[in-house]
């Protein structure tokens, strides 16, 4: 496990497109499917890293208690199954289920829209407005394995709560920290 920060992609930038197939339906889903919605947070996940299962409980009902209040939430995991297979499209619609996620949990098989993202960790976080702009890259609160700080969601609520009220969000945004994303052989990208 190599602990890696996210890269802090530069506030403003416009959500790169994707089309990926979300593993519990097996539909494709876009980012043309949340224009309805006034946020969107993209959150690069996997089933192994231990960040994420640190957060995964309270991340999921994070997304549950946010989904009424206008905030859509999308899942994208782009490790290599290669060399992590528990991170593969069957193992992620299980994890669906088991974590009761009410977001698509899609699979970017090629790993170029982690690249088109700039991610770099899991998790790793990027919150838009509503003309899909980004005004938050960050962690979910400063919990983590072992430091025995409780998981509330804490940097993650204040940024999604300014957002949807429209006040000015956290000028002191702190890197997400965790498993770096595991690319495919030759395959990484140069900011990693």
């Amino acid at each position: 496990m190599s602990l890696t920060p996210s890269t802090m992609l530069e506030l403003g930038t416009s959500a790169p497109e994707f089309t990926l197939p979300d593993t519990a339906s097996g539909t494709l889903v876009s980012l043309d499917d949340f224009h309805e919605h006034p946020a969107l947070l993209v959150a690069f996940i996997c089933n192994h890293c231990p960040y994420v299962k640190h957060i995964a409980d309270a991340f999921s009902e994070f997304a549950r208690e946010y989904r009424d209040k206008g905030l859509a939430v999308v899942a994208i995991s782009s490790n290599d199954i290669g060399h992590r297979e528990e991170d593969g499209p069957e193992h992620m619609a299980k994890e669906v289920e088991y974590r009761r996620y009410v977001f698509p949990y899609l699979f970017d098989e090629s790993q170029e829209v982690a690249k088109a993202y700039k991610a770099a960790c899991t998790p790793d976080f990027f919150l838009f407005d509503g003309e899909r702009r980004l005004v938050y890259r960050g962690q979910f609160d400063d919990s983590r394995p072992g430091n025995d700080k409780p998981v509330t969601g804490k940097d993650m609520r204040e940024a999604v709560d300014a957002l949807l009220g429209g006040k000015p969000l956290p000028v002191e945004q702190v890197p997400s920290i965790g498993c770096n994303i595991k690319w495919k052989p030759g395959n990484e990208p140069a900011y990693s």
